[in-house]
């Protein structure tokens, strides 16, 4: 019996902390994640920039916007020339997404 719940419990921790405070990375899911990738690029140079950003903290509160379009917005880029993230965070604790935009 004690066993079934000892093996009970360690599947409830584990759902419950599944997708907490993650965000994109290339490097796969760590402790401490602090790394840059890339979405999208072109060919062409932007000279202006724009960031948004979004959180987790516990996978309880989750809040932002790290959409492109409130990139551009923030960056008053009208064209994308690039798109690229930046995740960070200390898993399952708290993670940070931020998708960063250059244009024209």
């Amino acid at each position: 019996m004690k066993k079934t719940l000892s093996v009970l419990s360690l599947v409830t921790a584990a759902l419950l902390l599944t997708g907490c405070a993650a965000g994109p990375t290339p490097t796969g899911l760590g402790l401490i994640t602090n790394v840059k990738g890339p979405i999208m690029a072109t060919d062409q140079t932007g000279d202006k920039k724009g960031q948004s950003c979004a959180i987790s903290v516990l996978g309880l509160y989750n809040n932002g916007d790290a959409s492109i379009e409130s990139a551009k917005a923030e960056g008053k880029i009208r064209k994308v020339v690039s798109v690229d993230y930046h995740t960070e965070g200390f898993y399952p604790f708290y993670g940070k997404t931020c998708t960063l935009v250059t244009g024209l």
